[in-house]
């Protein structure tokens, strides 16, 4: 019976599905510890209720929901999709924009991996433009492979890296890209340097697209509650292609909370914490001799490259702090990244990598 299925599965799955590699989340790598920083998560639950009718079906696009992130975001209710966390929007951009066997998707490595994996899913054609070494845009080598491309994603602040991308090539891309392709930004961390947000862009570049989460500042990484802002006709775009009811009834309840003026307040108080946090790891860090470089970081994780990363990875793994190796990424030899979590969680980690007799 199992081999009649795989015979099966042979002959019916689609050749790039049977080819790709899934993206490898923090909960698939598993691990067993105390210390969880391999996530960019936050490690408290914020205390939210559920007050929804449960027997009927939500609204495709809460009011309230909608509404409350776009006064937070500064743009108009038109302009905001809540989806099923940002990674929806990095899928919904690609059903709606890019045909397969014919269009395709540009990415800069390193970077995030559902770019590549949810193009590839999709069987789109992937471009892929390395960043240059301090992790900024080529555009040289992305202008010379723009032939049909009708989708590009940048991330910034850019994960694994920590940095953010400069305003000036940003602005290049997005004039180069005009009447030809949309431009996604990923913001999944601009809560850590909101000073650095691009809506104002939007009314300039109406074919940019900003990607955001509650998963990362508003500590609801389980909520899976995301956000695209773009040019009201793109949301109306998007709209045609988004399941009928993406988010359920306590998602939207909960994220509709998080958005109220104390929610908010919270968080920035979350951020400041954070920061404290990581400035206490840098310094902490940048005394050890096995540490050869911890890049800036705009983020709730620093990157950190290390002489040899694999036994310091492996020590702190087998003592229950669990992080996230990056070394396998183009460019991040040896490097592995660290989210910032508690005081107590950062002397943890200080605490074990003294402790390891790797050289």
């Amino acid at each position: 019976m199992q081999n009649d299925v795989q015979e099966l599965l042979k002959k019916i799955t689609r050749k790039n599905v049977q080819d790709l590699t899934p993206y490898l989340s923090a909960r698939r790598l598993g691990g067993k510890g105390d210390v969880w920083l391999n996530a960019n998560e936050y490690p408290i639950t914020p205390k939210l209720t559920v007050h929804s009718d449960l027997n009927r079906y939500p609204e495709c696009q809460p009011l309230a929901v909608i509404t409350r992130y776009a006064e937070y975001a500064g743009v108009n209710p038109d302009e905001v999709l809540v989806t099923r966390g940002a990674d929806e929007s990095i899928e919904l951009l690609l059903r709606a924009f890019c045909e397969p066997g014919k269009d395709a998707v540009m990415y800069c490595p390193p970077t995030y991996g559902m770019y590549s994996v949810s193009a590839e899913t999709f069987g789109i054609q992937q471009k892929i433009v390395p960043s240059t070494k301090d992790w900024q845009l080529d555009l040289e080598a992305i202008a010379s492979q723009m032939a049909d491309v009708k989708l590009i994603y940048v991330c910034s602040p850019n994960n694994p890296t920590g940095n953010l991308l400069h305003d000036a090539d940003l602005i290049k891309l997005l004039e180069m890209t005009q009447d030809r392709a949309i431009v996604a930004i990923d913001e999944a961390y601009i809560e850590f340097c909101l000073q650095n947000n691009k809506t104002a862009w939007l009314k300039r570049f109406p074919h940019m697209v900003i990607l955001r989460t509650l998963s990362k500042a508003f500590a609801l990484a389980g909520l899976r509650c995301g956000f695209t802002l773009a040019h009201r006709n793109i949301i109306d775009t998007l709209l045609k292609v988004i399941a009928p009811y993406p988010l359920a009834a306590p998602v939207a309840d909960m994220a509709a909370q998080a958005l109220l003026p104390e929610g908010i307040e919270t968080m920035k108080q979350r951020v400041l914490e954070i920061e404290k946090n990581r400035t206490y790891l840098i310094e902490a860090l940048s005394h050890d001799e096995r540490v050869v470089q911890i890049y800036p970081s705009f983020t709730n994780y620093i990157l950190v490259r290390f002489k040899d990363s694999a036994p310091i990875f492996k020590g702190l793994w087998d003592s229950g702090v669990i992080l996230r190796d990056q070394s396998k990424q183009l460019g991040l030899e040896n490097c592995i990244r660290i989210t910032i979590g508690t005081e107590e969680e950062m002397q943890a980690v200080v605490r074990v990598l003294r402790s390891l007799t790797v050289a």
